[in-house]
């Protein structure tokens, strides 16, 4: 399947498309409100209530305007590398839980809920604390790839 047969398939089946996808699919994060589905050799995650992705989209939006500098981007236009995103969205929300309930843990269990409980207690999503999402941001960390292959080769002068 080429890419573009990929991409429409996946709208065609998908309409509601998880903001955090990304998050969701790198196994930080999860939501209530989500489900998973495969697609070739692909996993994508749906929303399965449209105003709860109304609202995430709302953040998720103020998380990117808020880390233009944090990221080092001149333009919230600017499309996010992957790994931007990545930071965006686990750091964003790691950030926001540990806001919400002074917890360090490095896994969100359910994002919905979490964002429920922060507009509660930040009197809506304009109200979070900003600055500090941001230094969860530039604090994550992806997870290092544990099955790396690489061979090195050797030089010269290397000993056995």
């Amino acid at each position: 399947m080429d890419e573009y047969q990929y991409r429409t398939t996946y709208e065609s089946i998908n309409p509601h498309r998880c903001v955090f996808e990304k998050a969701i699919n790198s196994r930080v994060c999860s939501c209530s409100r989500s489900h998973r589905f495969n697609l070739a050799d692909r996993e994508g995650v749906a929303c399965n209530s449209l105003p709860r992705m109304e609202r995430c989209n709302h953040l998720l939006t103020e998380l990117r305007k808020k880390a233009r500098f944090a990221l080092r981007r001149r333009e919230v236009s600017q499309t996010l590398a992957h790994a931007d995103e990545i930071k965006i969205q686990n750091g964003g929300m790691l950030g926001l839980q540990l806001q919400v309930d002074q917890s360090h843990t490095q896994t969100v269990k359910d994002i919905d809920s979490l964002i429920h409980r922060a507009e509660s207690q930040f009197d809506g999503i304009n109200g979070f604390p900003y600055s500090q999402l941001m230094q969860g941001i530039i604090a994550y960390r992806a997870r290092s790839h544990r099955h790396r292959f690489r061979t090195r080769k050797k030089s010269k002068d290397s000993v056995d």
